[in-house]
């Protein structure tokens, strides 16, 4: 009698065929249905590894939002190694024991694929966001330390996504704490520098207490944000979105939403490149990426209306013309090319921005509303990170470039580029002082990373190259409140904080910090010092 390979039991003459079928069959169902041998489902494999931190929607949640608009420095290649072995010193775990290399190679592709339409964010998700920790009513009333509150920094340091606050007297860390994944566009302080503004990439600004390191509160603006500024009065706070395209006023105080402002003209929309605050004019001046504008957005209790387009009368209670509403009201600049990034004169009557082909600059007067000169600014400045010295009596700016090797120097009264200093490559970041006669500049976009280049702003002229970390990148520089020192990062997965001699550049000290990147100082921040960013 013929037993079936499917099957225990006797087998009836003119049944074995109908068993072969079955198990044919039942081979076929199981071929069918084993994963490793079908293309990989990103979005199922998004859905069951990662939708529980980062969103069904890929719009965050515990962890970053994943967005080809918030992932512009990591790479494909670099993501597949975050999703295989996860990321330090986060709940990120790796993956490689539970996906496929081509299921991880479909996952991180799935990640840099724009979203289908530009998601929603406006008030209502803004508000549902915004998390009270601490009742700021609770903080005590004077430092619990000795060092100089206004001495104080902020170091970034983005290889664990955490803030040191730095005793600038001591040059010793008095707190460390965890931020939001990727700060971006540096930290913003309030006019007493009490509380420090952090903003990420992914959206949350939060607020901090530089007295006792205690995190206060924090609120999602957007999916993707370029940075944040403080009003001079410290009343409100106003956060430049990259993604959805808006500006979002906020409560200094509570983090409280006020008013989100669609940024539109012309029947588009735009991302924004800066927001910054310009003090004696009691508004926030914004660059944009996608209009050819330049907004001001006036914020004193006592300002007027802001009309745009052809107005017909002023009068107070019959003013006519185009206002967008509400208390935060932008004044539209027409400008002759899209802007990257802008500085202002120390006035702030006029403001220098960079055209986006990077091939020269332009000036915009804000009380005249129009192009006051063009500036001869070739490769790219990177305006944002200049700085402004006296030399022979004249007021001088100087900036560096991220597509040339050199730093530019430019008569402010003049509008004409006197100088260009030829550096070991491009760099990104430049900082002088008031007491320094010295300013310095990194090559880190270059070849020469390890390189730091000193100029004597006298002279105009290179004075020593320093490289106090050789083979590792060394980059942002930041003076303390007196001047006479100098903080480096090495920014390096196991990196430092250098302390340096700002006349003799000897090194005074090695902090050890987790990819450290930017560091400001409380008082060079807010009383707006020539050499440092604002």
């Amino acid at each position: 009698m013929m037993r079936s390979s499917f099957c225990k039991s006797p087998v009836k003459p003119g049944h074995d065929a109908f068993g072969r079928a079955r198990g044919l069959l039942a081979v076929l169902l199981l071929v069918l249905s084993t994963p490793a041998l079908a293309d990989p489902d990103p979005a199922r494999l998004f859905a069951e590894h990662c939708a529980a931190c980062h969103g069904a929607d890929r719009l965050g949640a515990i962890g970053p939002a994943l967005l080809s608009e918030n992932l512009g420095r990591l790479k494909p290649a670099e993501a597949e190694q975050v999703i295989a072995n996860g990321r330090p010193a986060t709940q990120m775990e790796g993956l490689k024991e539970v996906l496929s290399p081509a299921e991880i190679k479909a996952l991180a592709a799935y990640v840099f694929t724009p979203l289908p339409a530009v998601p929603r964010w406006g008030m209502a998700e803004i508000a549902a966001s915004r998390l009270v920790h601490v009742d700021q009513a609770t903080l005590p009333a004077k430092p619990p330390f000795a060092a100089d509150p206004l001495n104080l920094f902020t170091v970034v340091e983005t290889g664990d996504h955490a803030i040191t606050i730095l005793d600038g007297d001591a040059m010793a860390p008095l707190y460390r704490l965890p931020t939001r994944f990727a700060l971006h566009g540096g930290a913003k302080y309030s006019p007493d520098g009490r509380f420090v503004y952090l903003a990420s990439r992914d959206g949350w600004v939060q607020k901090i207490d530089m007295w006792t390191g205690t995190l206060l509160a924090e609120v999602r603006v957007g999916i993707n944000t370029r940075n944040v500024a403080v009003s001079h009065d410290g009343r409100f706070l106003m956060v430049g979105n990259v993604l959805p395209h808006t500006l979002v006023a906020l409560d200094a105080d509570d983090l409280k939403p006020l008013q989100v402002i669609p940024v539109q003209g012309d029947g588009k929309s735009s991302r924004v490149s800066a927001v910054y605050t310009a003090p004696p004019r009691s508004s926030f001046v914004v660059a944009l990426k996608d209009i050819q504008e330049l907004w001001e957005i006036p914020y004193a209790d006592d300002a007027g209306p802001v009309l745009n387009g052809l107005v017909h009368s002023y009068e107070k209670g019959l003013e006519e013309g185009d206002s967008t509403g509400g208390r935060f009201q932008a004044l539209r600049i027409r400008t002759e090319d899209f802007l990257d990034d802008f500085f202002f004169d120390p006035g702030y009557e006029r403001a220098m921005g960079a055209s986006r082909d990077g091939k020269r600059g332009i000036v915009v007067d804000l009380d005249i509303k129009r192009t006051w000169a063009r500036l001869d600014l070739p490769g790219m400045p990177h305006l944002g990170s200049g700085i402004v010295f006296r030399k022979d009596g004249r007021l001088m700016m100087a900036t560096p470039h991220l597509k040339e090797a050199v730093v530019s120097v430019i008569d402010m009264e003049s509008w004409q580029t006197v100088k260009r200093i030829p550096t070991l490559g491009p760099g990104f970041f430049m900082r002088g002082h008031e007491k320094s006669p010295y300013a310095w500049v990194d090559v880190s976009l270059g070849k020469d990373k390890d390189a730091m280049q000193v100029i004597d702003t006298r002279t105009l002229e290179i004075v020593a190259t320093l490289r106090p970390a050789p083979g590792k990148t060394t980059r942002h520089v930041e003076f303390d409140r007196t001047g006479t020192k100098v903080l480096l990062s090495v920014s390096e997965k196991d990196g430092e904080l250098l302390v340096l001699d700002a006349a003799s550049f000897a090194v005074l000290k090695r902090l050890p910090m987790k990819l450290p990147v930017g560091k400001y100082n409380v008082y060079n921040k807010i009383t707006y010092s020539a050499g440092t960013s604002h």
